[in-house]
């Protein structure tokens, strides 16, 4: 059976025609930046989260229906051609009816219905099932006893067993207590016998209940954890005589001695098989449900850490602060390379830390200074600010730099220096360049996930990479200078093919323009296709290839040119050249109106970057928990956000909480709407606990950014 693209379209609201262009393009090696990009046309102008979604339908799709191919496949061999049956697995669009069709049908382990089909009580078992009021079952079981079947209640027991299992395995059945489950299933979560104490984070789901259907995704983990951890112990079903009263109306349909004995089949046909396997499958939807609400959360939290703007190409130096060990400080010069470091101690020689300070912003053309929000890190600030410098004095989010510093990729850049100048490094070139940086860094590291480490690993890692890709590629790489670790995420190239680019340009000099890109071994011409419109070599005589004008459209744009009697530098450079053109004239079956639009931007600011522009940002006159008082409004700077509100950073060691409901004067249902992480902001302190480490702030009247 093929993909049913009309049934994707509906789902997503758009043409069968996207769908299949999609799938297309995709099959022909498209990347999703390169297709939203570059392939207007053919998708409908679809943006790079639509081409996802369909991409993640269409693989769903193409699972179900190899998993559809494997079941018939099985089916044909065991000889099974109930046409009913089959033509139900051939129609079902649902993975879950799927495997109900062919559950009575799988290979099972010894069950109890196993043996005592073994034993030959099948037959008993059908006729209890048919449950005539003229039938004895002691009567009928007596005609079983045998060496295997001892007595009457062995035989009726194992028949029992054998209708458990065939009304655990009928698709209705399940269809009908899957609702139940789905729509009155109740957390249940109480604490362990001993675990009160040690377990106090946990402490709000001690004993605790709530609809599972209602529940926040954020709890459903944190009781999922607590569980993990032996902590908590969890239930999550419906009601038992509910549930029992959904079975009995299906395979009751008698009053007498037969009905008995299938009602007690029906029994534990409920709390053996039915209810832990149900049970089993709402949890496993309800952690498929707050994964991916989580996994969004982190995606979009690091969309926003990547997209932060830069303070760009300017000299910089950075300070890794420490009290005991001193401050390592380190300049840096306009393409981010190490130019001096050196160690001071402004806590205990703070004249001569100031003097060493002094000395290297004699000798650099420093633009800013940037230094890390960890330890010591507001009374460095405070310490460099003393010094009353001309130039601004920033902190900077440092989360990850450790793991920056131990890394492969730091190994290989700095090989002679240890991991406190990589630190510090890494904390000036985060305020250059965010994307350029946070690119090294495995993204977990960066601390605005919430519950990371509790969800599918494997769709965190593939929803992260798309998101760092998708960022890279809109802000555009510079081919002679971009690290291996930022152009293994332009479109086509990878990690492998990354390093093989900065090979060449290691032995053969900087690119003189984009199609030498094509000399690098092994990097063909669909790679090129894929990668070029995103690589910039502003070292180029065409001023194109330092724009997102893809190489393909250069003909295009010299045609543009020639038709009014100029150069393609004379486009870029005279407006009043660009309004002459037409766009509509050059419309074609290949290149369409949202292409030509693409092109005369880029016209306008090749190579335009989306990020906003820098402004430095200071915090207030606080700088311990100590300091905070209910009432005081203060600047800061958003850290997190999840689903229940925001994490802000107001200079004093531990981030506030912006609940939700404080988050604006109007109700919100996605704090994601209101706020992102790197965004600056103007809090009231409502409520400072101390004893606890905890800070409730409001962005209600002060929610703009300052």
């Amino acid at each position: 059976m093929s993909i049913n693209h009309n049934k994707i379209a509906a789902e997503l609201s758009l043409n069968p025609d996207q769908i299949s262009a999609v799938q297309s393009l995709v099959s022909q090696g498209g990347t999703i930046p390169f297709i939203a990009r570059y392939r207007k046309e053919k998708t409908g102008n679809l943006d790079e989260v639509k081409i996802s979604e369909i991409i993640n339908r269409l693989e769903a799709l193409e699972k179900l229906e190899q998993r559809r191919k494997t079941i018939l496949a099985t089916l044909n061999e065991k000889g099974i051609t109930d046409a009913e049956l089959i033509s139900s697995i051939k129609n079902t669009e649902n993975p879950t009816t799927l495997e109900d069709l062919y559950l009575p049908y799988r290979p099972k382990r010894k069950t109890k219905a196993a043996i005592a089909r073994q034993k030959g009580l099948e037959p008993l078992a059908e006729i209890l099932w048919i449950q005539q009021d003229h039938v004895d079952p002691d009567k009928e079981a007596e005609k079983f006893v045998n060496d295997e079947v001892p007595d009457q209640d062995t035989a009726l027991a194992g028949a029992r067993d054998i209708l458990a299992e065939k009304i655990s395995e009928d698709a209705e059945i399940r269809a009908r207590l899957r609702h139940l489950f789905a729509t009155k299933s109740l957390v249940k979560s109480r604490v362990m016998k001993g675990r009160e104490v040690d377990g106090h984070t946990y402490s709000d789901y001690f004993d605790h209940q709530e609809s599972a259907s209602k529940a926040g995704t954020h709890r459903i983990l944190a009781m999922f954890r607590g569980e993990r951890e032996k902590i908590l112990h969890l239930s999550i079903r419906p009601d038992n005589s509910a549930a029992l009263e959904i079975i009995q109306r299906q395979v009751l349909s008698g009053n007498n001695k037969s009905s008995l004995q299938v009602d007690a089949a029906t029994s534990d046909s409920w709390k053996r098989l039915l209810a832990p396997s149900l049970e089993n499958e709402l949890r496993k939807n309800l952690k498929e449900k707050a994964d991916l609400e989580a996994i969004q959360v982190f995606a979009t939290n690091l969309e926003s850490l990547l997209m932060s703007p830069p303070l760009g190409s300017k000299p910089v130096m950075a300070v890794d602060p420490g009290f005991r060990t001193g401050c390592k400080v380190v300049v840096l010069d306009e393409n981010g390379n190490l130019a001096a470091h050196a160690l001071i101690h402004p806590f205990d020689k703070p004249n001569k830390a100031g003097y060493a300070i002094s000395n290297l912003l004699d000798r650099f053309q420093i633009s800013a200074i940037a230094i890390g929000n960890g330890t010591a890190g507001r009374e460095t600030e405070t310490f460099f600010r003393a010094l009353d410098l001309k130039i601004p004095v920033l902190l900077v989010n440092e989360s990850g730099a450790s793991v920056y510093s131990a890394s492969d990729i730091a190994r290989e850049e700095f090989p002679d220096h240890d991991i406190t100048v990589r630190g510090a490094v890494s904390i000036g070139r985060r305020l250059m360049d965010p994307l350029a940086e946070l690119v090294k860094i495995d993204p977990k590291a960066i601390g605005v996930g919430q519950y990371q480490h509790d969800v599918d690993q494997s769709l965190l890692r593939k929803r992260l990479d798309n998101v760092v890709s998708s960022c890279v590629n809109r802000v555009g790489v510079s081919l002679n200078t971009a690290s291996a670790a930022l152009l293994s995420y332009v479109a086509g190239l990878g990690p492998s093919l990354a390093k093989a680019v900065v090979q060449y340009r290691t032995e053969n000099g900087p690119f003189k323009d984009r199609k030498s890109l094509t000399k690098v071994p092994r990097l063909g011409a669909r790679t090129f296709e894929q990668a070029a419109g995103f690589l910039r070599v502003e070292e180029s005589s065409n001023p194109l290839d330092a724009s997102a004008v893809h190489p393909e459209r250069y003909s295009l744009v010299n045609k543009m040119a020639t038709d009014i009697q100029s150069t393609i530098k004379e486009l870029v450079n005279n407006p009043d050249l660009r309004a002459r053109i037409n766009i509509h004239d050059y419309i074609s079956r290949e290149v369409g109106l949202h292409t030509l639009q693409d092109i005369m931007s880029e016209l306008d600011k090749p190579g335009r970057d989306p990020r906003e522009k820098f402004i430095p940002f200071s915090f207030a006159d606080v700088h311990a928990i100590e300091d905070l008082e209910p009432g005081m409004i203060i600047p800061g700077i958003v850290t997190n956000v999840t689903n229940f509100g925001c994490f802000v950073d107001v200079g004093v060691h531990q981030d506030g909480l912006v609940h939700i409901s404080q988050m604006a004067d109007r109700f919100i249902r996605n704090p994601h709407d209101i706020a992102s992480p790197g965004q600056k902001v103007q809090v009231q302190v409502i409520d400072v606990d101390i004893r606890r480490n905890r800070i409730a702030l409001s962005m209600k009247k002060t929610q703009s950014g300052v």
